[in-house]
């Protein structure tokens, strides 16, 4: 689909991706490992082995700051997960931020649905 190559980095926070980020060539794609297999992200999460593991305030801390290193403007389009208080969504400390296209979709429907109504109207709540 591209007609570039994609850097792939390993992790998604931390000295060598912040270096890989802070001054991209014009017009490269750098790909960073999903940000879900930190346990600073959600604050729990396993280790290798299996066994359960919470994170500190200080990784927590370490995690988001690195992810405010990466850019200059933050979106959230992830309208399934915005409620959630992870760090991805309450951690990022950008200047600027914005909800994507697909977030203002979602929020167009909802209003629609408390303001105007289409009959007959059905709601499933979980």
């Amino acid at each position: 689909m591209l007609t570039r190559d994609v850097t792939f980095l390993k992790d998604c926070v931390g000295p060598e991706v912040e270096a890989a980020c802070s001054s991209p060539a014009a017009g490269s794609v750098i790909l960073l490992e999903n940000l879900r297999f930190h346990v600073a992200e959600e604050g729990k999460g396993k280790d290798p082995a299996g066994n359960k593991t919470k994170a500190t305030q200080e990784q927590t801390d370490t995690f988001r700051a690195s992810l405010s290193k990466l850019g200059d403007v933050y979106v959230n389009d992830a309208f399934g997960t915005a409620h959630r208080a992870h760090s991805s969504m309450v951690g990022v400390n950008l200047p600027h931020k914005a909800a994507g296209f697909l977030m203002k979709k979602e929020l167009d429907y909802f209003a629609m649905a408390l303001e105007k109504p289409q009959r007959p109207f059905l709601a499933i709540l979980g």
